[in-house]
């Protein structure tokens, strides 16, 4: 049986299904194919459209799945949908009556009427199957854990009507324990402490990584007043303001109003994330305590948003409660996709569950053949020189060892939001400076942010203190100390508290990485490896050719290597003329003039159409020139009004993929 399972909302790839759609409107868009319980191929639609936790409908995806397993729409048995139908028509009808011009089509007939537009075929009723989202959750963690026997936890922002929900998985099959209603959401509750560090959703990462140079003590006081553990693993949050935001108000009456984006840091913020880094583990340890003493049972899986955040994790760990622990690579809702396809399967066959455990996270597409490879990189001509090397491995390792900081794509992209190595920015760990080198070279961000330490598996125990508790720590799961005596050796990638959130790469699912790993440590004494997502701070993880170019080209990355390329630039800044510009398919031109005002007053803006979308200023001459633009001339055409200040202003504007240069195609 083939089963699809989508995630996301329905807005085509140039609007959104109503203006400016909330981002918590089912975000992570995404599609997996699972056929009789195998993951053939799975992608999120951000990889495509460059928007980052896209709420747009997977279209991209669903096409690239299809193409990666070789089928076709119509081999399609039935389609899986990661929320009731209850819930996501009662969602839309609250949209629709808040934008009355938008027209009222619900989830089967905009489901359906994708399929219908875009391949000839609707689905029948009985082909499209909606789950609850907390159990697609949890299905897919469940049956790609590999046990038996095992307590699932669910923690998210917000399910159905639920925010944590606790299942005891055996032989295939899920019994629901409990529910708690999303009036106790820690993951609201974590989102509302990210925002009051000047961050949005998608940014509770940032905090987590804030978390280690602050105090907890400080705020202990606050944070202990905004909730109450109850008995039996039960716990209540106080009512919060307007929203539900518990946090802001209880922060504001200490005279700690809300971080605006771009002011420093304060020893204030690190301590409120310190505070509400300490409050999230310990009211899920709470929570765990009880089900493990209810039950007996010392396996635990864990889901949802909220088992992405890897410090917690460690915790858990450490913590002693559980023998094994299992964190799919894809907790997110992208992930609850593939936990829709099987719900779908199983509703149709009655079949149990699979566990087979899931071993490694590249199902999406890969990057071509040799030769369509080569002629890609070649079509942007002027700005790289390219090298096709017999032993690839070798030759990067002595450039990472001379201290270099490489691109590294390779194979099928992962599934989830980390970078495992096969869509990678690598470099020496050694070097404390390598951080902040890098967080400024290339991803423009805070130079508190941490990378990640990738390690042979033979090498691992040597430089990390592992806990007694069995874990997978292939995906950057959990947080573990660095052994005190390797701290130094590995200075760009141990925090600030001694720790670091780590990958272990195996030989047998990742030979080509294992191998590069371990020629470094023959070079340097050191297998391990800075590794941080192939992305600047503007866009997600790169996905094809042109993506890893652009990246390279507005970053200062030293090389790139896709496959057996190895890729150099050839000026910075690198030379455009030859290129043409192309808007992404959200992005709008505005002109604002005031009236009675001089027509040279009027001011001029580029953004992209969606909720936080960047925007900025552009100037009369670059506005002029995007009204113009035709995708099929390149830059050179227009070398007479191409001034160096116009030049530069493009590079700024490609830079924030606020627009797009590719090669000129004839």
């Amino acid at each position: 049986m083939l089963t699809l399972g989508l995630s996301g909302n329905f807005s085509p790839a140039d609007r959104d299904l109503v203006p400016q759609l909330h981002w918590g409107d089912f975000h992570d868009a995404a599609a997996c194919l699972v056929e009789d319980g195998v993951l053939l191929a799975a992608a999120e639609e951000e990889r495509f459209n460059r928007i980052k936790k896209t709420t747009k409908f997977p279209a991209h995806a669903i096409r690239a799945c299809l193409e990666l397993a070789g089928r076709s729409v119509r081999e399609i048995d039935a389609v899986g949908y990661y929320f009731t139908e209850k819930f996501v028509d009662d969602s839309l009808n609250h949209l629709y009556l808040q934008h009355r011009r938008t027209p009222t089509r619900y989830a089967r007939e905009l489901i359906s009427g994708w399929f219908e537009e875009q391949y000839g075929t609707g689905l029948r009723a009985d082909e499209l199957h909606f789950a609850p989202h907390h159990t697609t959750h949890g299905t897919s963690a469940y049956a790609r854990s590999g046990m038996n026997e095992a307590l699932v936890f669910v923690v998210d922002g917000q399910g159905e009507e639920e925010c944590i929900s606790v299942y005891f998985g055996k032989d295939g099959e899920l019994k629901r324990l409990a529910d708690y209603p999303f009036s106790k959401s820690l993951g609201y509750l974590y989102l509302y402490g990210t925002m009051q560090l000047g961050y949005g959703f998608g940014d509770e990462y940032k905090v987590m990584g804030l978390a280690p140079y602050g105090r907890a003590e400080t705020f202990r006081e606050v944070f202990e007043s905004l909730y109450t553990l109850r008995p039996d693993g039960d716990f209540d949050l106080a009512p919060g303001g307007p929203g539900q935001n518990v946090l802001g108000p209880a922060f504001l009456a200490r005279g700690v109003p809300p971080r605006r984006g771009g002011q420093p840091f304060t020893q204030d913020h690190m301590d409120l994330a310190a505070g509400l880094q300490e409050t999230l583990e310990n009211i899920v340890l709470h929570v765990l305590r009880h089900w493990v003493s209810a039950t007996g049972v010392r396996d635990a899986v864990l889901s949802g948003g909220v088992a992405h955040n890897s410090s917690l994790n460690g915790r858990i760990l450490r913590s002693g409660l559980f023998d094994e622990v299992y964190v799919h690579p894809a907790s997110h809702d992208a992930g609850a996709a593939e936990g829709a396809a099987l719900f779908a399967e199983r509703r149709l066959t009655g079949a149990p569950l699979p566990r087979r455990r899931l071993r490694r996270a590249d199902f999406g597409p890969g990057l071509g053949s040799p030769t369509e490879i080569e002629r890609r990189i070649s079509a942007w001509g002027p700005c790289v020189r390219v090298e096709r090397v017999d032993d690839i491995v070798t030759r990067a390792a002595r450039l990472l060892a001379d201290g270099h900081v490489l691109g590294w794509a390779q194979g099928r992209s992962e599934f989830g939001p980390r970078a495992l190595g096969n869509r990678s920015i690598l470099a020496d760990p050694r070097p404390p400076g390598n951080q902040t080198r890098i967080n400024k070279m290339i991803k423009n961000r805070e130079s508190y942010r941490p990378f990640a330490p990738a390690v042979t598996a033979d090498a691992a125990p040597t430089y990390f203190a592992f806990p007694d508790t069995t874990a997978d720590y292939s995906f950057m799961s959990f947080v573990l100390p660095v052994r005190e005596e390797r701290r130094a050796e590995l200075g760009a990638v141990t925090h600030v508290d001694g720790t670091a959130r780590l990958q272990v790469v195996d030989e047998e699912t990742s030979s080509r990485y294992h191998r590069l790993i371990s020629a470094f440590g023959a070079l340097t004494g050191t297998p391990v490896l800075l590794n941080t997502s192939f992305n600047n701070n503007a866009e997600p993880i790169v996905q094809t050719v042109d993506d890893i170019l652009t990246c390279y080209l507005t970053t200062d990355l030293d090389y790139v290597v896709i496959e057996d390329f190895l890729i150099h630039r050839t000026s910075t800044p690198p030379g455009i003329d030859h290129l043409t510009i192309h808007f992404p398919p959200t992005a709008r031109l505005t002109e604002h003039r005031t009236p009675g005002a001089p027509a040279d007053s009027a001011t001029h803006e580029i953004h992209l159409d969606y909720v936080d979308g960047p925007r900025t200023a552009i100037s009369p001459e670059m506005y002029n020139l995007l009204q113009r633009v035709d995708e099929s001339v390149p830059l050179s055409a227009r070398e007479a009004e191409l001034t160096d200040d116009l030049r530069a202003e493009l590079l700024r504007l490609w830079q924030a993929r606020l627009i797009a240069l590719r090669p000129h195609v004839k």
